[in-house]
């Protein structure tokens, strides 16, 4: 199993929501979809987002937009950015396994394709539902269940280690970012280039100096 733990926000997140299935495929790894709140993240870390740094905003739009180019995918600006993510979010966490990757995949198309959005719930839930999801299942997303869900795989994906997304989990060991895919796939097919205990040697490097 490979965890793909993302939110909307992030285009190196939809990027890899892309490449991943032909890498999870040529290993016999199923994908299991875990939307989690970046905000989240970066709160319990103590970081800024790609986004709230200005010349890092740029860079990283110019960057996804290079990387579309050569994966041969479209990549349009959303409405806003940052935005609220939220209710896509508990949406697609709502939709049954068989239609969380069409669901997933249709509000990122909203957000990075068609320059829609997903702010305006009636466009997640119109996606949802154009997707195959039940009003019932697409109602619970405001649920108290539904809004705690993404409050807990947050909660899970810290307890993991994640501090980004998007974010592979897999057999105890955490990939970050797109620019990860390729030690994936070798941590996948067994030719790790680095064993286990020599990675636990820098798991355990202590800061001697702070700012």
């Amino acid at each position: 199993m490979i965890r793909f733990v993302f939110d909307f926000l992030s285009p190196y997140a939809y990027l890899a929501f892309h490449a991943l299935p032909e890498l999870a495929e040529r290993h016999g790894r199923p994908i299991e979809y875990v939307p989690v709140l970046f905000a989240g993240l970066l709160n319990h870390h103590g970081q800024k987002g790609p986004a709230e740094i200005p010349a890092k905003r740029v860079y990283v739009f110019k960057d996804c937009l290079r990387t579309a180019t050569r994966m041969g995918l479209p990549l349009r600006p959303p409405p806003s950015h940052p935005f609220n993510p939220l209710h896509a979010l508990r949406v697609s966490g709502q939709a049954p396994p068989e239609l969380r990757r069409d669901v997933v995949r249709g509000l990122f198309a909203a957000v990075w394709e068609t320059g829609e959005g997903v702010s305006d719930p009636a466009v997640v839930e119109r996606i949802a539902a154009e997707a195959g999801m039940s009003p019932e299942a697409i109602a619970a997303a405001t649920s108290v269940a539904g809004k705690q869900l993404i409050k807990d795989h947050t909660a899970e994906a810290l307890r993991a280690g994640v501090f980004g997304v998007p974010t592979m989990l897999v057999d105890g060991e955490l990939f970050w970012g797109l620019d990860s895919f390729d030690h994936l796939d070798r941590f996948l097919g067994g030719t790790d280039p680095v064993p286990a205990d020599l990675l636990d040697l820098w798991r355990h490097v202590r800061p001697s100096a702070g700012r």
